[in-house]
């Protein structure tokens, strides 16, 4: 008999807030760039397409004795049954045995984890003074890519929110958010979420019908949704803008002009799997890139590569999401988790 700890999603909203979330990934890609985890090849399958789909993501961290994978799944059309969109689980492995240890739900902590992957991309690479943020689409994630943003560059004021086709979701979008925002904990020791509930009221949040005007006004991008064509072009920006692109995933992804490329500074999470899946992708198949360009973001982390030097300056994260995003989550949630005793034992 084996003991495996499940954690349900109201176990992890009771241990996750945002400001250990970005800990956590901000670790995963410092991992990743000094060589210190093993990233291994990730499955991605559309199920139908526009619609499903599917991603398992493995990988190991050697230094906590720990290997694992994440199953995710994204049905669009859940919303209108009343469904989360975004459904998995998560296994964590003993690497010293390979016996199973921790099994949860990874619906919550995958949109915060995605989201904290997006706001790192500001943080270090958007102007010092950024005040605007536009957010392309208007899923479940945007909700996250805002919320960890918002956290984590207090100098953004105003939120413009952008869906490429359907402005009305974009109005129910823009009415629901701030109660949306409130039900994420940013930090697990502010009782009653009294300093978070105060930043959500700091911010102006404008729904945006045409998206060029608004560009040339916005300091940071945050692109979220399954678009396999561009839906902003290289001459409708302006110079210091900076692009979190999060929502290109798989092979034929796509939500940014591959042209943005040719005038900016590109990290990247992973450059093998943002070369291949990511938003990168197209600007390699067009020769405008090559993968010397690309800069993984865990060496700006740690200091040894250059960020941002200037104002004028046009940046990229691509944010693809690797395993150990996952992992680093999953391990801090397991150890929250058997230190507070919180889940369910259960022998198989």
């Amino acid at each position: 008999m084996i003991p495996i700890r499940i954690l349900s999603d109201c176990d992890v909203k009771n241990i996750l807030d945002i400001n250990n979330t970005v800990a956590c990934i901000e670790k995963a890609y410092i991992l990743n760039a000094t060589h210190r985890a093993r990233l291994f090849s990730t499955v991605s399958e559309v199920i139908f397409e526009g619609r499903a789909e599917m991603d398992i993501k493995s990988g190991m961290l050697n230094e906590e004795d720990t290997f694992g994978l994440k199953l995710v799944s994204w049905f669009g059309d859940n919303k209108n049954q009343g469904l989360p969109t975004i459904t998995g689980l998560t296994m964590l492995f003993d690497l010293k045995n390979g016996l199973p240890k921790v099994i949860m739900n990874a619906s919550y902590f995958t949109g915060m984890r995605t989201g904290a992957a997006g706001s790192i991309g500001v943080k270090y690479l958007a102007k010092k003074d950024s005040k605007t943020l536009m957010i392309v689409g208007t899923g479940v994630q945007a909700i996250f890519q805002i919320a960890a943003t918002l956290s984590q560059v207090q100098t953004i004021t105003k939120v413009y929110i952008y869906h490429p086709t359907k402005y009305e979701n974009v109005l129910k979008f823009q009415f629901a958010i701030k109660s949306e925002l409130e039900k994420i904990i940013n930090d697990i020791h502010d009782l009653h979420n009294k300093s978070w509930k105060k930043r959500i009221e700091s911010v102006e949040f404008v729904a945006v019908e045409e998206l060029t005007k608004v560009l040339k006004r916005t300091d940071a991008v945050i692109t979220v949704t399954p678009s396999q064509k561009p839906l902003i072009f290289k001459e409708c920006i302006e110079p210091g803008i900076h692009f979190s692109c999060v929502g290109a995933d798989m092979i034929g992804k796509q939500e940014i002009d591959e042209k943005i490329f040719e005038v900016a500074s590109v990290y990247v999470d992973d450059i093998l799997q943002a070369s291949t899946v990511g938003e990168t992708q197209s600007a390699i198949r067009a020769d405008i890139v090559d993968k010397s360009n690309l800069t993984e973001i865990g060496h700006l982390i740690l200091g040894d590569a250059r960020g941002r030097t200037s104002n004028k300056e046009i940046t990229i994260f691509d944010s693809t999401g690797i395993s150990l995003q996952d992992l680093t989550v999953s391990k801090y949630i397991a150890t929250k988790a058997e230190e507070m005793n919180i889940g369910t034992i259960v022998q198989i």
